[in-house]
């Protein structure tokens, strides 16, 4: 498993490079452009250039984009969707550019409309995006189910990609935060295990491509998509430990988007991540009464 975390890009695409070794990662995340604004990055190719070069240079194996905040591809408002569209295709040329593996997309939102019909729209649009780009991979998010988000099951995330085609390039991210806040117990290997199954069965094998690292700071159920650092929230260490170990997950990228101390992911945590990891395949290898432990 690449474990590593999201990271800021400012100051030029290297910097992030540069973050991402500081913290000891094997795979990063970032924004290509601000989150909270429509204005596109555009890359020159000297920076390209100069962001493959760090890669090439550093541990780093795995790199995702993930799209602005401000996207509702389901939005029933068509300025609201051709503006998703346009930013949509733009992080996913920028993925191919930088050799990313994938472009992490929250869906978008029914609000308070038929979700049905806000899945059909989403569907449209994704697959226009698709259409209109190529290479780079489209990993849409499972979502924490507030506020008639998409992406809130397995069922939902199947009936998204059919609706935007079942194109090769459409796979799924897997967040374990939102995981839990839709219900899903995954704080022992036999609850992770049972829904990794289940995500087999629904959307097909192969189909989850890259994953979010998250605790909870909400219950389970909640519907509430509140980050908690690694072992400090509800899944608690046992919880994260089932996550990273689960046996259909170990090639995958997988990244933390924890609040740190203010600042986002530290090296510490990507570090006991990793610790997890292995006290997970462990505790799977050997059951037993004892609970899955790292020390910090």
């Amino acid at each position: 498993m690449l474990i590593g975390a999201h990271v800021s890009p400012a100051g030029g695409l290297p910097k992030a490079v540069e973050r991402g070794v500081q913290l000891g990662c094997r795979a990063i995340q970032i924004f290509n452009q601000s989150p909270r604004m429509w204005r596109p990055t555009v890359y020159r190719e000297e920076d390209v250039a100069a962001f493959k070069e760090a890669i090439a240079n550093s541990p780093i194996d795995a790199v995702l984009i993930h799209t602005v905040y401000l996207l509702n591809c389901a939005s029933d408002d068509a300025e609201v969707r051709s503006k998703s569209l346009e930013s949509l295709t733009h992080s996913l040329c920028a993925g191919q550019a930088i050799g990313a593996c994938g472009v992490v997309l929250h869906p978008g939102s029914a609000k308070i409309g038929s979700v049905s019909k806000a899945i059909t729209r989403a569907g449209q649009t994704i697959a226009q995006a698709l259409s209109d780009s190529e290479g780079c991979e489209l990993h849409l998010e499972n979502t924490a189910g507030a506020g008639g988000t998409l992406g809130r099951s397995f069922d939902e995330l199947a009936a998204l990609i059919e609706a935007a085609g079942a194109d090769r390039r459409l796979g799924v991210c897997l967040d374990s935060c939102h995981l839990y806040a839709t219900g899903f117990d995954i704080r022992t290997s036999q609850g992770m295990t049972s829904v990794a199954r289940e995500a087999t069965r629904k959307l097909g094998k192969g189909v989850v491509r890259s994953l979010h690292l998250n605790d909870s700071k909400t219950a389970l159920g909640a519907n509430r998509d509140r980050h908690a650092n690694i072992g400090d929230g509800e899944l608690g260490e046992d919880g994260c430990a089932s996550f990273l170990s689960t046996p259909s997950f170990k090639d995958l990228p997988c990244v933390l988007e924890t609040p740190g101390g203010g600042e986002g992911p530290r090296a510490e945590e990507i570090a006991l991540a990793v610790k997890l990891r292995e006290s997970g395949i462990a505790a799977r290898k050997h059951p037993g009464p004892g609970r899955a432990r790292a020390s910090r």
